[in-house]
């Protein structure tokens, strides 16, 4: 398992890869829940993928942000040409853990980025938890601003989506997901580097509904790289977090 490249570009270091873009042919996503991905830069010169979840506030994964850098989000115009936007506030679940990301832990990888002004081109989504019961075979969709080629960044930048499907012994800490055509023992689709915070959708009742963040990403077999499991964190223990500073920041979600 590593962490993607965002999270090994600000600290130094090469672990279990918070994911980047999207591997294995995974088509682009211009319309529909792809309008709400948006690409975060900081200054250091990571970068990774969030959802916008109101006209002004990004949700992403907790080690995507790190104290003392300045962060802007990358809105594409409908020329596809970038725009950036200022980060006015950053706030990380209090129970996040680098440590526990660094030793290949779940943790509260989650993070809220609240914009200067309001998104032009891009849709929020609604906000959710993952359906009951959770189990091995669920369905859903992860999308990210990732590379589509391991190692080439110049193959990222573009929303992509991938349907994955849980694997193993899914919960509230941590949802495993695999391309079902692969079952991760061979390349397929799955997170890479610059998807790590990239939304994780389930298909409900009212439609697509964002349920997680994006946080790592494995090679097949569980081998180093892309294209084999892509994990996410669920909002089942952290959504309420969400909508309290949301609230707190004046910007009550829909539905609270």
């Amino acid at each position: 398992m590593k962490l993607l490249p965002a999270i090994a570009a600000a600290t130094g270091l090469v672990i279990s890869s918070p994911v980047s873009a999207v591997v294995g042919n995974a088509p682009a996503l211009n319309d529909g829940v792809g309008r709400s991905v948006v690409t975060i830069v900081g200054s250091r010169g990571n970068f990774c993928s969030g959802a916008l979840i109101a006209p002004k506030l990004v949700l992403t994964a907790g080690h995507c942000v790190q104290p003392g850098v300045d962060y802007r989000i990358v809105e594409y115009d409908r020329d596809h040409k970038p725009v950036l936007k200022p980060v006015r506030r950053v706030a990380v679940h209090p129970s996040f853990s680098v440590q526990a990301i660094l030793a290949h832990r779940a943790t509260a990888d989650v993070a809220l980025l609240e914009m200067e002004a309001p998104a032009k081109e891009r849709v929020p989504v609604a906000l959710g938890v993952p359906q009951s019961p959770l189990a091995a075979g669920n369905a859903f969709t992860v999308a990210g601003i990732g590379v589509a080629i391991p190692g080439d960044g110049k193959s990222g930048g573009v929303v992509r989506a991938a349907p994955l499907v849980a694997t193993g012994k899914p919960g509230t800490l941590q949802i495993r997901l695999v391309d079902p055509a692969t079952q991760g023992a061979r390349p397929g689709l799955g997170g890479c580097t610059g998807d790590s915070g990239g939304p994780a959708f389930e298909t409900q009742a009212q439609g697509q509904v964002l349920i997680g963040v994006i946080s790592w990403s494995t090679g097949p077999n569980l081998g180093d790289g892309c294209g084999g499991m892509t994990g996410v964190t669920p909002l089942t223990l952290y959504r309420d977090w969400v909508v309290q500073i949301a609230r707190q920041w004046g910007m009550p979600l829909g539905g609270n």
